[in-house]
């Protein structure tokens, strides 16, 4: 009953001090952009952009020492060297709760530059949180559903020139463009529907990483593929601010990116797409194995 009560408490009290956090610093980014938006292009807008993304990594520096006290949670991270804060990357990791953006956060916040994600065009309309994402740079994407796409058959592959001009601005900052290329997070019954090949992962789509790679061109420097693994089970986020979770395993690795998959249109170059797909899948088999392996030691 007591270490109900104390996770109850803990819970409680990192939920509303990262929600106290996120609404500070997110009025703050807020009001930033619009000095960004303001500014004319070149040193000035380039300024605005560096100290929002400051701003963006103490938002997360600060939810990671609301995260410190829990003291009992232990953390097992292969890291290797040359991560570069000037670099430009593709981050991608397997995916399993919510839990995995905070862990992917805590591993590469001020080591890496600041993540981004493909966001859907809509979300800039967020009352402050849309503008604040559109001062961090995040890349709004234009989608089509398949219903227009079955109506107006022009529309495919506009989305892969949708996202090259929503990354131009990105290939020239130092940025981790981050994805979780099975697209979903892992279920029992999300593995069964589609007949996985592997015992800890889903199948990877290659269409977001894809969109990057043709996006970001010969601009991307490496990946940084990350492999997170919670030995007692995949915890909800609940469980992790509360302060049940006590280990958690990540292992993150460079990866070359090769000039066969840099810059194709996969949609309408066969031989890059069989490239792209089986650069994924080979990442993916070594992945499995490697999970495989650290759940059995």
């Amino acid at each position: 009953m007591l270490k109900k009560i104390r996770y109850a408490v803990q819970g409680c009290l990192a939920l509303l001090l990262i929600s106290v956090n996120t609404i500070v610093l997110t009025t703050v980014i807020f009001l930033l952009s619009i000095f960004k938006f303001l500014a004319p292009k070149g040193p000035p807008r380039h300024f605005m952009t560096h100290l929002l993304s400051l701003m963006g990594e103490l938002w997360i520096s600060i939810n990671k020492a609301v995260i410190w006290f829990y003291r009992g949670l232990q953390w097992d991270i292969q890291l290797p060297n040359g991560i570069r804060r000037d670099g430009r990357y593709l981050v991608f990791c397997n995916h399993q709760s919510w839990v995995d953006i905070l862990v992917l956060q805590h591993c590469l916040n001020r080591r890496a530059p600041f993540m981004r994600f493909l966001l859907k065009q809509q979300l800039i309309w967020v009352p402050f949180l849309g503008f604040a994402w559109w001062a961090l740079d995040m890349a709004f994407l234009k989608r089509y559903s398949r219903q227009e796409l079955l109506k107006d058959p022009t529309l495919r592959g506009k989305d892969l020139e949708n996202a090259a001009r929503a990354c131009e601005k990105l290939k020239h900052i130092p940025v981790s463009m981050m994805s979780f290329p099975e697209g979903t997070r892992f279920t029992q019954s999300k593995w069964e529907q589609q007949n996985s090949p592997y015992q800890h992962l889903l199948k990877p789509r290659y269409g977001g990483i894809g969109q990057i790679l043709y996006s970001f061109d010969d601009a991307l420097d490496e990946l940084i593929d990350v492999t997170i693994i919670y030995p007692d089970g995949t915890p909800t986020a609940w469980q992790f601010f509360s302060g049940q979770v006590k280990n958690i395993s990540v292992n993150i690795q460079f990866r070359p990116i090769g000039d066969d998959i840099r810059g194709k249109d996969f949609r309408q170059d066969a031989e890059a797409k069989s490239h792209l797909k089986k650069w994924l899948n080979n990442i993916w088999e070594e992945k499995e194995r490697f999970i495989t392996y650290a759940l059995e030691k």
